[in-house]
């Protein structure tokens, strides 16, 4: 059950359909912001000033040119200016924070926790495809990402005093039994972010110790402390798990299209555990309850 803002906007009420498209078209606002986060964050430059240019020949884009994935397509795909291809990724990833945006809106419904869950999915996004081109998690966006985990697990019980998060049941049920809920949230956290993190860095050094080879980026880490911060350790269980199983898939399927078997290929494994993060925030809970239910 989540928070609701309606008793707030009792005069206002919003048809479902109207709704989405409103924050489909937020979102794909918001994608057209990431892209200027993952083509600039890895160089070091400011995500504000100057504004939006083409990178190969440095000219301003133009407002009517800087639509999300509608200019693009006007464009086919080119600066106007230069004539050079504009990367694929530009709407793709426009696109993708739009129907992340409706999803999670589908989810949440107007509540409390649906701009928090719209800014850690817009996080996820951006480490998703810096990682991907990269192969790098900024420190920019995963430290703030756990303070940020953690006022939300503050927030959001204290401000509509209902168990949001999927690990707040089972822990007020278990040794937290009594507690306030937003001090359970925010312990929540806390164990949440050293499953996340403490699992993979303990994969990562023994794995080091056995093989003499480094399997874990502390990046990796650092994202699953702020995932796991905020997810609870259920759910960051199962992006663990998500994340895994989806990088090991695409590992076999490199292999198999380069005709060779290298154990050591190296893959940006928080693209993984990113996708895996925004599977078990849109679905998790579903699937920890329907796998449970398998043991009766």
């Amino acid at each position: 059950m989540n928070p609701s803002l309606s008793s707030l906007l009792p005069d206002t009420p919003l048809p479902l359909p109207f709704l989405f498209i409103i924050t489909g078209v937020f979102g794909a606002i918001i994608g057209s912001f990431l892209n200027v986060v993952i083509h600039r964050l890895p160089q070091e430059e400011s995500i504000v000033f100057p504004n939006s240019r083409c990178p190969s020949c440095t000219a301003a884009i133009a407002w009517y040119d800087n639509i999300p994935v509608l200019s693009y397509l006007l464009l086919r795909g080119q600066c106007r200016s230069c004539k050079t291809g504009i990367a694929i990724r530009y709407p793709a990833v426009e696109l993708l924070t739009a129907l992340l945006y409706v999803a999670v809106t589908w989810r949440d419904g107007l509540s409390l926790a649906l701009p928090f869950d719209l800014i850690f999915v817009s996080a996820l996004v951006a480490l998703i495809f810096i990682d991907a081109e990269h192969m790098l998690l900024p420190n920019a966006i995963t430290y703030p990402g756990v303070i940020f985990a953690l006022v939300a697990r503050l927030v959001i019980p204290l401000g509509g005093g209902a168990p949001h998060f999927d690990d707040l049941e089972p822990l007020t049920r278990g040794f937290l039994h009594g507690m306030p809920l937003w001090a359970a949230s925010v312990i929540g956290a806390v164990i949440g972010g050293l499953i996340g993190g403490g699992s993979l860095w303990l994969m990562g050094w023994t794995w080091e110790k056995l093989r003499g080879i480094e399997a874990m980026g502390l990046g990796d880490v650092k994202m699953m402390f702020m995932v796991g911060a905020y997810l609870g350790w259920r759910l960051t269980i199962l992006t663990i798990f998500f994340g895994v199983l989806s990088g090991s898939l695409i590992g076999i399927a490199l292999m198999v299209r380069q005709g060779r078997r290298n154990m050591q290929m190296l893959l940006p494994f928080g693209v993984f555990l990113g996708i895996g993060a925004i599977a078990a925030l849109l679905i998790g809970s579903q699937v920890v309850v329907w796998y449970a239910g398998q043991f009766g």
